[in-house]
């Protein structure tokens, strides 16, 4: 019996923008991820605020900035003794640039559709006998 070879195709060390987008889809899908963002997008907060309104634990809250973190989709720095977060939006708009593509598309076939819908059916003819 004989082994097949994978070949393996590198990938460069910059990132890929069709990876940058999955990572901040994945990292929305979350609803605490959602959350912590709706919160940030009023303005910046400490880890603490941040965890506050959940019943999770604060490692948990922690592991959710990570992969928000990972996205981009947030920055956190040291001030004094807190970590503070805030929202980066340029993930959000490279997202709702994509979404924006595919919205315009479905609008135009849904367009078309209704179109075809709103028109009078043909009315079949009666053949002779």
């Amino acid at each position: 019996m004989t082994q097949k070879r994978c070949h393996q195709t590198t990938v460069p060390s910059h990132r890929l923008p069709t990876s940058d987008l999955s990572q901040t889809f994945g990292a929305l899908a979350d609803p605490t991820r959602r959350a912590i963002l709706a919160r940030l997008a009023r303005g910046e907060a400490s880890v603490g605020d941040l965890a506050r309104p959940f019943s999770i634990s604060l490692p948990a809250i922690s592991r959710h900035l990570r992969v928000l973190e990972r996205a981009r989709l947030i920055e956190r720095r040291i001030d004094a003794q807190r970590r503070v977060c805030r929202l980066r939006a340029q993930p959000l708009r490279s997202a709702a640039g994509w979404i924006e593509r595919y919205r315009s598309f479905w609008e135009e076939r849904l367009e078309g559709l209704a179109a075809l819908l709103e028109d009078p059916p043909p009315t079949p003819k009666r053949r002779k006998r």
